[in-house]
């Protein structure tokens, strides 16, 4: 009874003190798993030795990290992953690859590491990068949709991915004989192992999960789930390869099925529980004492990391056709440590292919890495900025900025030029083209672009805002200009190019802040039309109009309230 009572408490004061964790470093604007490691460095061991029995909470974080593994691999879709699917999957492999590679050499040659498989280890764990703080700090900015939140998201998806096969590789790197027939007999048993996956899931799982749901009880369906994913996990162990590949590779057995999203937001409390212990299980191995005496180390490896990741995707994004300005977006956001890489530092932990030392290294490196990225996006702009003002950097750049696609109608004039084919373009394009007015669409999505060569609408592959598309679109001769672009960053660029250019040219832009519309105005653009408040003022119209408002009287209010970008409103607002 005691014990029971000891083990309670544990739990009680590892959760509670994740969450006041968590809420503290939200509150800063941090993300929560660096609260959950703030918080086991408190309570446990080396901090204020709450925990009187931490083996129990590691046997509980081990099932965190199955469930961690499981939602990922629920969540992984081949849809998302088809959008940039030549930088998602070859331009990943490079950079995992390149990553790798430099790591190795480097470590070796200076002496750093012992083995081969150590190198190895050290460079995959670098390469992986966060997708939750990533994605979170392109949410915060409005970019998610952007060129360059498309292409982070996509390169981070098939590291989540790749992550999968490093879990199955890592414990056996370390084995005795040669490298290569210890790496290539796991892989053939995954490999065996995914075929036997592929064919239970797509045979017997969906017949299973079916069954369930039509009992249409949530404590069955939810206990499916977990039996699924710790049965397969358990499976993996006993082939010799790690539970954590076996949870996402459940979670990839159900990510097909019809119920994916039921099932996945069953998990998903249960996997953001679990995984809070698992992050709090780390931070009870901190030793304060090891960081703070190696704090100058630490510091000079997040420089290393933060910038040789930087470097290492900026040519590749380039080398896939993409501009300087979304390559080096892309090269920023996404050049920190991911929050996965805790999770295979804990495997390399338990393989001794890290000391104890090296991994408390590692944990102050990813943790300052993750805090530094919405800094490191910042200074992407003013990066952008100042190489434009180099007149030979940007002579050997622009060589780099080449349209995929040019004109197929040939030479165009007295046409109005819309840059960017998505929902809102696309909708003025469509109104133009039914009204017979030549239009020529800029545009980088190669899917895109594959619906405008079908319906015969002119076009200029690539990204909106580089000199050399502005060059091809004929702006000295085009009656207008339409940007309909989601990167604030690029609608900007695109604007003072586009009046440097064009000087008289009547410019209609989409502001997606109150703050843009003024910006945007005073770039020169003659008309600015923000979204929300359009649709605030086409609700007001027709609500004023049942109310008996005159018509006349009703478009001239709204006339004023367009005319003076929305002063009229905004302090409501």
């Amino acid at each position: 009874m005691a014990s029971e009572l000891v083990f309670t408490t544990d739990l009680m004061l590892v959760l509670g003190a994740a969450a006041t964790g968590g809420y503290i470093v939200s509150r800063l604007g941090q993300p929560v798993l660096l609260g959950y490691l703030g918080s086991g460095l408190v309570i446990g061991p080396l901090g204020l030795n709450l925990i009187r029995d931490t083996a129990n909470i590691q046997e509980l974080a081990e099932i965190g990290v199955a469930f961690l593994l499981f939602a990922l691999g629920v969540q992984f879709s081949l849809e998302e992953l088809n959008r940039v699917r030549n930088i998602a999957l070859q331009g990943s492999l490079l950079q995992i690859g390149i990553t790798t590679g430099l790591v190795t050499t480097i470590l070796l040659s200076f002496g750093w590491v012992d083995a081969l498989a150590q190198g190895i280890f050290w460079g995959a764990l670098l390469s992986l990068s966060s997708t939750a703080v990533a994605l979170k700090t392109l949410t915060e900015r409005g970019e998610t949709n952007t060129r360059h939140g498309q292409i982070m998201l996509a390169i981070l998806i098939a590291q989540d991915l790749a992550l999968g096969l490093m879990l199955a590789v890592v414990p056996a790197i370390n084995q005795p004989g040669p490298l290569w027939q210890v790496v290539g007999f796991v892989l053939l048993k995954v490999t065996s192992f995914l075929v036997a996956a592929v064919l239970v899931g797509r045979f017997a799982i969906p017949v299973v999960i079916r069954q369930i749901a039509l009992t249409e009880s949530n404590e069955l369906f939810l206990l499916t789930l977990i039996a699924l994913c710790l049965s397969v996990a358990i499976v993996t162990a006993r082939l010799g390869l790690s539970i954590e590949i076996g949870a996402f590779v459940a979670g990839l057995m159900i990510a097909e099925v019809d119920y994916a999203d039921q099932a996945l937001g069953k998990v998903l409390p249960l996997r953001d529980t679990f995984a809070s212990l698992f992050f709090v299980s780390i931070g009870m191995l901190i030793d304060p004492e090891v960081l703070i005496q190696n704090l100058g180390k630490i510091l000079s490896l997040v420089s290393l990391v933060m910038v040789g990741k930087a470097l290492v995707i900026l040519p590749i994004v380039l080398l896939f056709g993409y501009s300087l300005k979304t390559a080096v977006l892309t090269s920023c956001g996404i050049n920190q440590i991911g929050e996965f890489s805790f999770v295979l530092a804990v495997v390399g932990l338990e393989n001794e292919l890290i000391t104890q030392e090296t991994y408390l290294l590692l944990l102050g490196t990813t943790a300052i890495t993750l805090v530094l990225t919405p800094t490191s996006l910042q200074l992407a702009e003013p990066l952008i900025h100042w190489v434009h003002q180099q007149p030979q950097l940007m002579s050997f750049l622009r060589k780099l900025e080449s349209s995929q696609q040019s004109l197929e109608e040939g030479a165009i004039a007295n046409h109005v030029v819309v840059a960017g084919y998505g929902r809102v373009g696309g909708v003025v394009v469509e109104l133009l083209h039914r009204q017979n007015h030549p239009v020529l669409v800029l545009e980088n999505s190669e899917a895109a672009v594959q619906s405008l060569r079908r319906q015969r609408i002119p076009f200029v592959m690539g990204d909106a805002d580089a000199e050399l598309i502005l060059a091809r679109a004929n702006l000295t001769t085009a009656k207008a200009l339409v940007i309909a672009l989601p990167d604030p960053m690029s609608t900007r660029l695109l604007l003072k190019r586009a009046r440097a250019i064009a000087p008289k040219l009547d410019i209609i832009a989409r502001a997606h802040t109150t703050k843009e519309l003024d910006q945007l105005s005073q770039l020169g653009a003659q008309e600015v039309v923000q979204p929300e408040f359009e649709a605030a003022l086409a609700l007001c119209t027709h609500l004023l109009a049942t109310l008996g408002q005159i018509d006349d009287q009703l478009g001239m209010t709204m006339a004023k309230i367009r005319a003076d970008h929305y002063q009229a409103v905004r302090r409501n607002i």
